[in-house]
């Protein structure tokens, strides 16, 4: 999706701002900037002061910081209709983390400021940003539960991230977009090597499909049995 400006209309679409008046709408689009870039371009940086609010329509993007030891440690995956920046304008302190688009990638710039205030005398947008914020923390927190299991539950759980934002919204059977191995390893906590026996393992059990489409998982069973739906 590339577009030159968004509606208010098409912003009432998305769920986030689905509850808000036309006038609040208005207000959130009066300074609004419609943005496409092409993959591995940073969209922003840790550290870094901001008043804005980012919309993603098209495309994912990754969430993530560095150990102390230089590992890159992905925090989240962002999908069409994420909305993220919200905490520094919560808190007022720098960016967490670094945003990198991992496709090409269409979002919006929405003034943070508006966007505050509205937060402050509209409960249904307040909530809505919790939800977001619970729907990541629980994704982390399965990152983490499954951190010590094997290699291939591993994978698993990273690629079933990968599509629910790739596709509708917590659908683990979505096509996913054929990212590098390098960044599936740096999802799932893998080393290269291993993420490239992983996946050729998945394939030869026929659990998953990759063409030149992109790749997608074919055996719900199979992800139920490790309890990773």
């Amino acid at each position: 999706m590339s577009i030159e400006s968004l509606t208010i209309e098409q912003l009432q679409s998305l769920e986030l701002f689905r509850n808000l008046e036309p006038a609040d709408l208005d207000k959130i689009l009066e300074r609004h900037f419609c943005i496409s870039i092409s993959e591995n371009q940073v969209l922003v940086q840790e550290s870094d002061w901001g008043e804005t609010l980012f919309l993603i329509l098209d495309g994912i993007a990754k969430a993530r910081c560095f150990s102390p030891d230089g590992e890159e440690v992905v925090l989240s995956l962002l999908g069409a209709e994420d909305v993220f920046g919200e905490m520094a304008l919560l808190d007022e302190e720098p960016r967490s983390a670094d945003v990198i688009a991992l496709t090409p990638l269409s979002y919006v710039k929405l003034s943070g400021s508006c966007f505050r205030r509205l937060m402050l005398s509209r409960g249904a947008l307040a909530i809505g940003i919790a939800r977001l914020q619970a729907r990541r923390l629980r994704a982390m927190n399965r990152r983490f539960a499954v951190h010590a299991a094997d290699a291939t539950t591993r994978l698993l759980n990273a690629l079933i991230e990968l599509a629910s934002c790739a596709g509708k919204r917590g659908d683990p059977m979505s096509m996913m977009p054929l990212l590098a191995q390098k960044e599936l390893a740096v999802l799932a906590g893998l080393s290269r090597e291993t993420t490239s026996r992983t996946l050729s393992k998945l394939k030869e059990k026929g659990l998953l499909e990759i063409n030149e489409s992109g790749m997608r998982l074919l055996s719900r069973e199979q992800l139920e049995r490790r309890c990773l739906l």
